[in-house]
C-alpha cells in the first residue's frame, strides 16, 4: 500500500464573518446609550472621523469618492436664536436694577437668596446644584459621631455598620475555608474575633447600634428586626411579640386560624395584632437605597397625524459624523506620504462605521413601520387589542432574515400614543378565542389584571375562577398558564391576597 500527496479542487460556499461585517451586526444589537458611547470612543480613537461643531456646515469636496462623501447626520438642526431678544441700549445701562440690588441685599443678612432677576450667567452650574443622597452607613455613621460611643465601642459598631447589606440587616461576608456552618453562625461572633473584644461586648455595641435611626436596622433576621420595632413603639403585648417569634410563616399565609389555635386567642385578637405588624417596615434600610431611577429614552416616535401613524427617528443627542477634510485634502493631493497606507486604513474603517450605523438606523425605522401597519389597533385603541405577532411576520414584510429583526428590537425603544413599550413588547404568542380568533398574550395578561384589580379584597379571585371569567369574555386558557400569567406580572396568590380589615 503506497502513499501519495494529490492536489483536489472543490468549490464551496460559506459566509466568512469580517471584521466589517461583525460590527455592523455588532450596531444593530446596541442600546441607545451604548451607540453614544461607541460614537465618542470612535472619533477619539480615529482622527478621520470628527463631530462637526453646532451651526457648522457639512459641504462636500468637490471630486470626492462616494465613500468620502459618506457621512452621518444624527442631530436635529440647532433652532437660531431668537432675534427677538435685543440687548438693552444705553438708556437701559445707566438705570438702577433693582431686583438684582436687593438679591445682593438679602445676601447680606439673613434672608435666603432668590435667584430672581440673576442672569444665566450669573447663576451658578447645573452640576453645583446636585446633591448627592444620604446612604445607610453615612446616615449610621452620622448618628454614630454624635453619641456617647467610646473609642473601643466606636471601633465595633464601624464594623457592624459597615457589613450591613441594602435592607439594613447585619450579615457578615464568609471569608474563604469557612465551613458549612459559616452561614447559619451569629456575625456578631465574627465581629468579636476581628475587634479583639468578648462576645458579650459587641453584644452590647450591636444593641446600641440598633437603637439608633432607622429603627430595625443591624438587625440579623426578620424577626429581630420586628421585634426591635415593636419595642421601640411600646407594642411589645405578648400577643404581637408570639406571632412574631413563632408564627411568620403563617403570617405570611394569613392563616391566622392556626395562629389563634396556637396561642389560644380570639380571630379578632390576631387580626388586632397583625394590623400593628403590618404597619411596621421589614426592610429599614430600603428609604436610604443607593439606587437610582433609570430613564428611558426613546429610538424613535410614532406619531398620529390625521388618520395616519408618521415614524420618527429620535436622533437627539447622538453626533453627527463625517470624514475631515483636512485628511481627504492630503489623500486627493498626494501628501500624505508614508502615513498614506494609515490615513486609507482609518478611511475605510470611518467609512464602514458611517454606513453601518446608517444601515441601523433604516433597519430600526423599516421594523417600526412594519409593526406600526400590524399593530394599528392597539395604537388606536390600546393593549386590549393588541395583536399576536412573530419575528417571522415582520421579517417577511421587509425583507430581512428574523434575526437581523430580533437584534433590531432588542433594548430599543418606541413612544407611541399609547406609551413607551421596548419593540420586543410588540412580539407575543397567540392565545385561541372561542369562534377561531386569536388574542395576544399580553392582552390577556391585561386582562387578568384588570379582573384582580376589580375583585374583592375580603373574596379574591382564584386561578380556576379567573379561568372562567376569561371564558366568559371569549378567552381559552389553562388554569396554570393563568398562573404563570400572573407570576408575571407580580400578582400573588388568591390566598395572599386576601385582605381581613
Amino acid at each position: 500500500m503506497s502513499m501519495e500527496l494529490k492536489q483536489h479542487l472543490k468549490m464551496t460556499q460559506q459566509l466568512v464573518m469580517t471584521p466589517q461585517l461583525q460590527q455592523a451586526i455588532k450596531l444593530l444589537q446596541l442600546s441607545r446609550m451604548e451607540l453614544v458611547d461607541l460614537i465618542r470612543t470612535e472619533v477619539t480613537e480615529n482622527p478621520l472621523l470628527e463631530d462637526p461643531s453646532e451651526g457648522e456646515e457639512d459641504v462636500k469636496a468637490e471630486g470626492a469618492s462616494p465613500a468620502e462623501q459618506a457621512q452621518l447626520e444624527v442631530t436635529p438642526e440647532r433652532k437660531e436664536p431668537d432675534k427677538s431678544e435685543e440687548v438693552k441700549g444705553e438708556e437701559g445701562a445707566n438705570e438702577i436694577d433693582w431686583d438684582q440690588y436687593l438679591d445682593h441685599y438679602q445676601l447680606q443678612g439673613h434672608t435666603a437668596p432668590s435667584n430672581r432677576g440673576l442672569a444665566d450667567e450669573e447663576l451658578p452650574g447645573y452640576e453645583a446644584t446636585l446633591t448627592k443622597k444620604t446612604d445607610l452607613v453615612d446616615h449610621l455613621t452620622w448618628q454614630l459621631r454624635l453619641s456617647s460611643f467610646s473609642p473601643e465601642e466606636d471601633e465595633v459598631a464601624m464594623l457592624i455598620i459597615g457589613n450591613l447589606d441594602d435592607d439594613g440587616y447585619f450579615k457578615m461576608p464568609a471569608v474563604e475555608g469557612e465551613g458549612e456552618d459559616g452561614a447559619t453562625r451569629d456575625p456578631i461572633v465574627r465581629v468579636a474575633f476581628e475587634t479583639g473584644v468578648g462576645v458579650e461586648f459587641a453584644e452590647k455595641v450591636l444593641r446600641k447600634v440598633q437603637l439608633l435611626d432607622p429603627i430595625g436596622v443591624a438587625a440579623r433576621d426578620l424577626r429581630e428586626c420586628l421585634l426591635n420595632q415593636v419595642r421601640a413603639i411600646n407594642a411589645d403585648t405578648p400577643e404581637i411579640v408570639a406571632i412574631i417569634e413563632r408564627h411568620l410563616k403563617h403570617l405570611e399565609s394569613k392563616n391566622y386560624q392556626a395562629i389563634a389555635k396556637d396561642l389560644k386567642i380570639s380571630i379578632d385578637e390576631v387580626v388586632k395584632a397583625v394590623k400593628v405588624i403590618s404597619r411596621l417596615e421589614p426592610k429599614p434600610g430600603r428609604a436610604y437605597s443607593g439606587e437610582e431611577p433609570q430613564y428611558i429614552t426613546p429610538d424613535v416616535y410614532v406619531y398620529k397625524m390625521g388618520d395616519k401613524y408618521t415614524t420618527v427617528l429620535n436622533d437627539d443627542g447622538l453626533s453627527k459624523l463625517r470624514i475631515s477634510g483636512m485628511y481627504r485634502a492630503a489623500l486627493k493631493n498626494g501628501k500624505a506620504g508614508e502615513a498614506k497606507e494609515y490615513i486609507q486604513d482609518k478611511l475605510r474603517s470611518a467609512v464602514w462605521l458611517i454606513r453601518s450605523i446608517h444601515q441601523r438606523q433604516r433597519t430600526i425605522y423599516k421594523v417600526t413601520e412594519s409593526i406600526v401597519k400590524f399593530q394599528r389597533d392597539f395604537l388606536d385603541k390600546g393593549i386590549a387589542y393588541l395583536k399576536p405577532l412573530i419575528l417571522r411576520d415582520v421579517a417577511e414584510d421587509i425583507g430581512m432574515h428574523e434575526s437581523t429583526v430580533s437584534r433590531v428590537t432588542t433594548n430599543k425603544y418606541v413612544h407611541t400614543p399609547q406609551g413607551i413599550y421596548e419593540l420586543k413588547f410588540f412580539f407575543n404568542s397567540a392565545i385561541n378565542k372561542t369562534g377561531g380568533d386569536e388574542i395576544a398574550s399580553e392582552a390577556v395578561k391585561n386582562h387578568i389584571k384588570q379582573i384582580v384589580a376589580a375583585e374583592d379584597p375580603k373574596r379574591p379571585h382564584s386561578d380556576q375562577k379567573i379561568v372562567e371569567i376569561l371564558k366568559g369574555q371569549g378567552i381559552e386558557i389553562a388554569r396554570r398558564t393563568v398562573a404563570k400569567y400572573r407570576e408575571v406580572l407580580g400578582i400573588l396568590p388568591s390566598s395572599k391576597r386576601k385582605k381581613y380589615f
